[in-house]
């Protein structure tokens, strides 16, 4: 079982940091680099070089059935799926085999939207307090289900 978080612009890497090590769990921290080293063993910083989707295609590489993937990244949600790891969101939401297609759809129709529009402004909400805790709450339990099978 391992913890792998797609890492660049992840506002919750120090939460994860916490949770895998309360379960002593290894946690990959994928990016391109720019990440503040940790100095926890069960931490492993992977900086991959600089090119579309690196990060992304090492973590789904690797990740398989037992593993918790963590990643705003919806295409490589669904990668990661398919090779039987849990993905969970930033904000705590978990996805599944159940409901992937439709976030990858939604996903395919705002970005289209977008392109539509090119003066729309925004879009997105701030990441809050309450987002934090969801993701927390959602972190301790995907990696007791996973540690169970």
């Amino acid at each position: 079982m391992a913890l792998y978080v797609d890492a660049d612009a992840c506002p919750v890497k120090g939460e994860a940091e916490r949770v895998a090590t309360r379960h002593r769990t290894r946690l990959f921290l994928v990016s391109n680099g720019g990440l503040r080293p940790s100095q926890n063993p069960l931490v492993e910083m992977v900086i991959v070089p600089e090119g579309p989707d690196l990060a992304d295609k090492w973590i789904a590489e690797r990740c398989g059935p037992g593993d918790v993937v963590v990643t705003g990244d919806i295409p490589l949600a669904a990668r990661c799926l398919e090779a039987g790891a849990r993905v969970l969101k930033h904000n705590g939401e978990a996805l599944s085999l159940a409901n992937i297609g439709n976030v990858l759809a939604t996903r395919d129709l705002m970005a289209d939207l977008c392109a539509a529009d090119p003066f729309r402004q925004g879009g997105g909400r701030g990441f809050t307090k309450a987002d934090r805790s969801r993701f927390l709450d959602a972190l301790e339990r995907e990696l007791r289900a996973a540690a169970r099978g």
